[in-house]
């Protein structure tokens, strides 16, 4: 195999990018010069070397403890549980939210051998079981998937008997869409998670 061919193979186990892409990202590579392919192998190898999940939250930092589990502003009285590091991105982007995360590294798929052992869930339950009654939600932010939903039910079952307030993140028409393109799914459930105005 040639060296080309052994990097396009490598790029191209990456989500989303598929043998074509894989083969532009090199011809990429061969055209910008050495010095580029060597930043971008220093960046993946501290990346490999340094970066760890968080002692506390599961989130991705190069530290023992993640920005957002060291930041002391952040409110730990709630969690939000979501299904990978990516997920906190994504809240973190909307600006309206400023507890504390639990990241599970992935969702329930039994398909797939995926049961609540290899899930981030026993240091969740410790988690809020050594927070003394400070913690008072948890959010369940899966993916509204059925394996997400699963997730969701399995987890919350889990913490009924705690006593805790656990809420699971709305569902509904998007924003800027009109009624009649939002399929039968979507529509029910935003009829159920309708509020008053």
């Amino acid at each position: 195999m040639s060296v080309i061919d052994r990097v396009t193979s490598e790029f191209s186990r990456l989500p989303g990018v598929g043998p074509r892409t894989a083969l532009r990202l090199v011809h990429h590579l061969l055209r910008t010069g050495p010095d580029e392919s060597r930043r971008l192998a220093a960046a993946i190898e501290v990346l490999a070397e340094r970066v760890r999940p968080c002692a506390t939250c599961g989130n991705f930092g190069d530290e023992e403890f993640c920005a957002i589990c060291s930041n002391p502003r952040r409110d730990t009285s709630t969690i939000c549980v979501v299904e990978g590091s990516f997920d906190v991105g994504a809240v973190e982007r909307t600006g309206r939210y400023g507890g504390v995360y639990h990241v599970l590294g992935g969702r329930l798929s039994p398909l797939d051998g995926i049961g609540p052992e290899q899930l981030n869930l026993r240091s969740l339950f410790e988690r809020i079981r050594s927070a003394s009654g400070e913690v008072r939600e948890i959010i369940l932010a899966t993916n509204p998937r059925v394996e997400g939903e699963a997730t969701a039910v399995y987890i919350e079952r889990q913490l009924r008997p705690m006593g805790l307030r656990v809420t699971r993140l709305a569902t509904g028409v998007p924003v800027g869409s009109d009624l009649e393109f939002v399929d039968g799914t979507t529509l029910a459930q935003a009829l159920e998670a309708r509020r008053e105005m």
